[in-house]
């Protein structure tokens, strides 16, 4: 995207647009990365492929590299297009309804013009009418000209399938019947600043715009007052001085709008009825080159080069606002010509984003040979079609939010031209490693020579397993091991092999709540995060494994824990279960105090802006929306269209902060969104008077209220606290993908607090090599009928029950698994009699030698529990001593 243009009059000093300031990129300060310094050699591991259509493939990558002397990741994913395949055609999708100015996801634009895959396309002024900053011709049909601004090259198909990248420009002139003549400025352009004058576009501007422009105003601008020409079938049919014509341009014409010089030129040389003569076409910036734009069948805009001969190419223009670790879109060719690559990276949870440097080796490592760069950041946005199905899914996590699509003005699509053909396969399609007890859905797909969808019965199809159970085509595995899953439907049989995973298939599993601290009555949101030894991390609904409630009274029904009654409670361990396998969460006893509801009329808020620039509001409103409407809530509209650099509409809380109470643990509040993008953050002060700023939200990114929390023990306040201000933040990188104004809510404000610990027992425990005396608090006791400590292998040997109830853990004996659970403060052991590996806290850890039964008691490494339970442990080499405590 562009940035924001002057809003209503010309700037007093020239201003360039900075193509990449108009990309939309979100909300993060990030650190500049030198254009003309190679990073570290990165690596670009291939994952797979999906079949899209024939002649089309989504190629799967995982880049890596060294960052600060961490190895981050980053998912990069690639649409390859055979081009002289006659079975798939590559060609420039438009907003809605083919029109400029009318902005959708490209989801959207797929959906509705039937396109089996596509990424975003091109630059765009988010603050003007939403057209794109390069030239575009789709079906090859001209729609917009380039700018002339230097450096910014565009992808053309011809007509015969060659790809090319190259810089282009726009010539035409428009003829009176007197001879006389103007130059057009372009075709369907909104305003910007020409290089390095910094001139206005539109000033003694004369621009066509035809049909694909979708609504009334023509780059409404602010800074030069239009007169228009209304022409059809090459006849003026209106000429309107000094005022914009209120119609769409036709389709059998086009309508002239044309300021200072270039209206006088309309004025002095056209009446209604004269005939006009139009002449224009877009040529290569390089005159030893020759293009007929005529015989392009597709092309779209982009920014700099990035690879040109398979190599890192020099920028080809400012890369101002384009810095950091991103999402990235770009659009390039093989070496032969013979496919075109649509290539996104993603910046979202795990995948890190690439920096303008990295982009550029990561293409080469992909193959690429010649490719620039499309919009990104916040626009980044790639859709495919599964094999199978009928309708595209998104296949890129976005910046903003996972799943938030951005309306865009344009894509790079990828449509199947293949006729019906014979059916090639069905399959069953589904996850194929499953934990005992989870649910997964299963769908029969089938697809065609051309691998297009074919129609399946699915609500006919009848369900079956060698080891699980079906609810209509939902199925859950009863048993560990190998499962067969089949599927008929009408002619139609398939089978799929899944696998049931066991305890030996997890590398780990970790509980996931809603909340850590327990309060009576309170429900709260639970899933587990199973890590997979291949790699593979699901994260699965809690109903899919047993429960066992430590220290309180609670129940768990599905994926929700309902906490009891918490009298004499002073701590809580919720353990999950599976195949013998566990993990626990401590959860501390806590209260829930209410610091701010608004009912109180009293409450000390008042609206301060980050600048003057910054307009808004703070007032405390009966019935919010949706609300009752004897329930106040406080409600903040802002405007932040004025001014520049990083923006803030603060909620402030008295004159210096209002105090809280203790020492809570967290925040909660519920927050009325206005699907802003705009950062939600709270300023808090401590003791110590230093101020710190809380992240609530990183994007507002929904409507309606939501519960929003913030952990406060990651701050290290030095209490007590006082809520200083609650505010709306946008930040300078990125304004322009978020909105500069709206209104959000605030009701129930309130803190967590939790009670301490319980203190376990300060015992001290002294255990002698082959001994079978042992001392507990300078207390001398028998060990028997457990044996006395011994060495193996370097490892000391400990009876396990003794020493752990010594020093205030619990044990429990499986028989079935032979495995000795160990439970202390929170933490939790698992250890399988002869064997090496054991779960620690729900991960897998390997000791040096394995829990053995002597004498019917568990003699275990003294390591194991030192290093996992807390104890400290010291050694007297001259006596063989341990001591425990």
């Amino acid at each position: 995207m562009f940035p924001q243009a002057a809003t209503k009059t010309a700037p007093k000093t020239p201003r360039r647009i900075k193509i990449a300031l108009a990309l939309a990129l979100v909300l993060q300060t990030f650190a500049w990365v030198p254009v003309n310094v190679m990073a570290a050699e990165p690596a670009v591991v291939y994952q797979g492929e999906d079949i899209i259509t024939s002649g089309a493939i989504l190629k799967k990558y995982d880049f890596s590299t060294v960052r600060s002397g961490s190895t981050i990741h980053t998912d990069i994913k690639v649409i390859e297009v055979a081009l002289n395949n006659p079975l798939v055609k590559l060609d420039v999708m438009t907003g809605k309804n083919n029109q400029f100015t009318k902005k959708q996801s490209v989801s959207g634009m797929a959906t509705e013009t039937g396109a089996v895959a596509g990424v975003n396309g091109d630059f765009f002024n988010t603050q003007a009418e939403g057209t794109p900053e390069g030239p575009q011709i789709s079906n090859g049909e001209l729609m917009a000209t380039p700018p002339f601004l230097p450096g910014l090259y565009s992808f053309a198909v011809t007509k015969d399938n060659k790809p090319i990248i190259d810089l282009f420009t726009f010539t035409g002139s428009v003829k009176a019947p007197d001879g006389a003549s103007y130059a057009l400025g372009g075709i369907n352009k909104t305003y910007y600043w020409f290089e390095p004058s910094g001139q206005h576009s539109m000033i003694d501007g004369l621009f066509m715009y035809t049909d694909a422009w979708g609504q009334i105003d023509r780059s409404n601008d602010g800074v030069t007052s239009p007169t228009e020409v209304l022409v059809q079938n090459g006849i003026v049919k209106e000429i309107a001085p000094d005022r914009v014509i209120q119609m769409i341009p036709p389709s059998d014409g086009y309508i002239l709008r044309a300021s200072g010089k270039a209206a006088e030129f309309i004025t002095g040389h056209f009446k209604v009825g004269d005939k006009i003569n139009a002449d224009y076409s877009i040529i290569a910036q390089d005159p030893t080159k020759t293009y007929n734009y005529k015989d392009f069948k597709t092309m779209i805009g982009g920014h700099t080069i990035l690879v040109d001969g398979g190599k890192p190419a020099a920028f080809s223009r400012e890369l101002d606002g384009l810095g950091g670790y991103r999402a990235r879109t770009a659009l390039g060719y093989s070496q032969d010509g013979k496919y075109a690559y649509l290539f996104t990276a993603e910046n979202s949870g795990d995948s890190k984003g690439l920096s303008m440097t990295e982009l550029q080796q990561a293409m080469v490592k992909v193959g690429i040979w010649k490719g620039l760069l499309l919009d990104g950041g916040g626009s980044t946005q790639m859709v495919s079609r599964p094999l199978g199905e009928t309708g595209v899914k998104l296949v890129t996590e976005t910046e903003n939010a996972p799943t938030y699509q951005r309306p865009v003005v344009n894509a790079v699509g990828v449509w199947t031209t293949a006729p019906k053909g014979p059916a090639l396969a069905v399959n069953i399609e589904g996850e194929k490693n499953l934990l005992i007890g989870e649910k997964a859905p299963y769908q029969i797909k089938g697809y065609d020579i051309y691998y297009n969808p074919l129609p399946i019965g699915q609500a006919a199809a009848q369900w079956s397993s060698t080891s699980g159970t079906f609810n209509g085509n939902v199925f859950t595995p009863t048993a560990k091991g190998p499962a067969t899953i089949t599927a008929v439907s009408g002619q139609a049989k398939q089978t799929l092999n899944v696998n049931v995973l066991g305890r030996t298939d997890l590398e780990s599993l970790r509980i996931q709540a809603s909340n850590t601290i327990l309060t009576q009555g309170a429900d709260i949101k639970l899933s587990l995060v199973a890590r997979l030894k291949n790699g593979q991390e699901r994260t699965l609904s809690g109903d899919a494994f047993q429960w066992e409630v430590k220290g309180f009274k609670g129940e768990v029904q599905g994926d929700t824990l309902h906490v009891g009654d918490l009298t004499g409670t002073t701590s809580g361990q919720l353990i999950a279960k599976y195949d013998g396998f566990s993990a626990n969460l401590a959860m501390a006893i806590g209260s829930t105090q209410v610091w701010a509801d608004f009912d109180q009329t009293s409450q000390p808020v008042s609206y301060l802006g980050s600048s003057a620039d910054v307009k808004g509001t703070v007032s405390i409103v009966p019935g919010l929306s949706g609300l009752p409407a004897t329930n106040k809530a406080l409600q903040l509209t802002y405007d932040m269209t004025a001014g520049t650099g990083t923006k803030a509409a603060y909620v402030k809380f008295g004159d210096n902060g209002l105090p809280v109470s203790g020492n809570p643990q967290s925040l909660k509040l519920n927050v009325l969104g206005d699907k802003s993008l705009n950062w939600l953050r709270a300023e808090i002060t401590d003791a110590a008077g230093t101020s710190k700023l809380v992240d609530l939200t990183r994007a507002i990114d929904w409507t309606g209220w939501k519960p929003v929390s913030a952990d406060l023990t990651a701050y290290n306040f030095t209490y007590p606290i006082k809520v200083k201000r609650i505010y709306v933040a946008n930040p300078a990188q990125g304004q322009d993908e978020r909105a500069a104004t709206g209104t959000v809510g605030f009701d129930d404000i309130s803190f967590q607090y939790k009670t301490a610990a319980p203190v376990l027992p300060l015992n001290q425990i002294k255990l002698q090599i082959n001994n079978p005396n042992v001392t507990v608090n300078g207390k001398t006791l028998g060990l028997a009928p457990s044996p006395a400590p011994y060495l193996t292998a370097g490892n000391t040997m400990v009876p396990l029950r003794f020493v752990t109830e010594a020093l205030g853990g619990e044990v429990k004996w499986d028989n079935d698994n032979r495995k000795v659970i160990v439970t202390r403060g929170g933490k939790l052991l698992e250890l399988w009699i002869d064997q090496v590996n054991l779960n620690v806290n729900g991960k897998y850890v390997t000791a040096e030698v394995p829990p053995v039964l002597k004498n019917e008691v568990t003699m275990v490494p003294l390591r194991i529990l030192s290093e996992n339970l807390g104890w400290k442990v010291s050694w007297d080499q001259a006596t063989y001593t341990v001591t425990m405590e």
